[in-house]
């Protein structure tokens, strides 16, 4: 086999995560797939599939490779398709990634319309916080928050979001609205927090800077459930306002102490190829953005 073969046989494993199902759908013998990951393992000098009694499983080093070779395989069938003039009309895996509250808040409507317009594109949605790693983590486009690193690849700005201070009207009813940061002394308040302690929160007015330090009455492992507890009334939490837009639409939260929020953290579309992307991700980003620009949660 070529190593172009050898790479789509090792990657119909990878997808079907058994050799005897790789060899059903290619239409080959269990021995010849076999034969060809063994081939593709010796020129590597590695070993790419975990073997035991109940089946096969990807080795640290097989996963990488697979990811590896779906882009390959994807490039080259974006390569044929362009010489037969098919290049128009997108098709194919597309590989999204947003931070875990913006998918439901802001790019799951965007991304159900893209599919309803553009119907032979399927997409991969991956809800993850922090940078992503494009092409360790075989993503097409990522909608990120936060400065830039130099390594993140093309970027289009698409707006900003703040950091906000909220709470339910009912607890805001029993409790009042602080004026500035030391009236949340009287407060209480709910965190998040992935790290194990609870961290300040910071608030600016003009130059200065003011540091609060919560104790909550709940902290809470995901941002999720800490929005859930403020709207249930139990106290105040800090978030940023694209993760509750619906509920500020909807009048489940307000927000207090506008004046005193710190700047605004911009947001952006960032992935790899420039004007070499392939037609999935061109036509992805032709219709994204310009609904993003104008998506009140990224203005607002």
């Amino acid at each position: 086999m070529s190593r172009y073969q050898e790479m789509a046989v090792f990657a119909a494993v990878a997808q079907a995560g058994s050799l005897a199902a790789a060899a059903r759908q290619l239409d080959l013998s269990a021995a010849t797939v076999m034969r060809s990951v063994a081939a593709l393992e010796a020129r590597l000098n590695t070993s790419l599939l975990l073997r035991s009694p109940r089946g096969v499983a990807l080795s640290p080093a097989g996963e990488t490779f697979a990811a590896s070779c779906q882009q390959v395989l994807q490039a080259v069938l974006d390569a044929e398709r362009s010489v037969l003039g098919l290049h128009s009309d997108p098709a194919g895996q597309l590989t999204l990634s947003a931070p875990l509250l913006m998918t439901p808040q802001v790019l799951l409507p965007i991304t159900l319309a893209y599919l309803d317009t553009f119907p032979e594109v399927q997409v991969v949605s991956q809800a993850r916080d922090g940078m992503p790693r494009l092409l360790e983590d075989g993503i097409d486009i990522a909608l990120v928050v936060g400065p830039l690193p130099d390594s993140s690849g093309f970027a289009i700005p698409v707006g900003t979001v703040r950091p906000i201070l909220c709470g339910s009207p009912a607890y805001l009813a029993r409790h009042g609205r602080p004026a500035t940061p030391d009236d949340l002394r009287q407060h209480r308040t709910v965190a998040w927090t992935s790290a194990g302690y609870v961290t300040a929160w910071r608030f600016c007015h003009g130059q200065a800077v003011q540091w609060f330090k919560p104790t909550p009455v709940l902290s809470c492992t995901t941002q999720q459930a800490a929005i859930r507890a403020a709207v249930a009334g139990l106290g105040l939490t800090r978030c940023l306002n694209h993760e509750v837009h619906r509920e500020l639409q909807d009048g489940l939260l307000e927000t207090v102490l506008d004046d005193f929020a710190p700047e605004r953290l911009p947001v952006h579309l960032i992935y790899r190829e420039g004007r070499r992307a392939t037609v999935r991700v061109r036509t992805f980003l032709d219709f994204a953005v310009p609904r993003l620009r104008t998506h009140p949660a990224l203005n607002g």
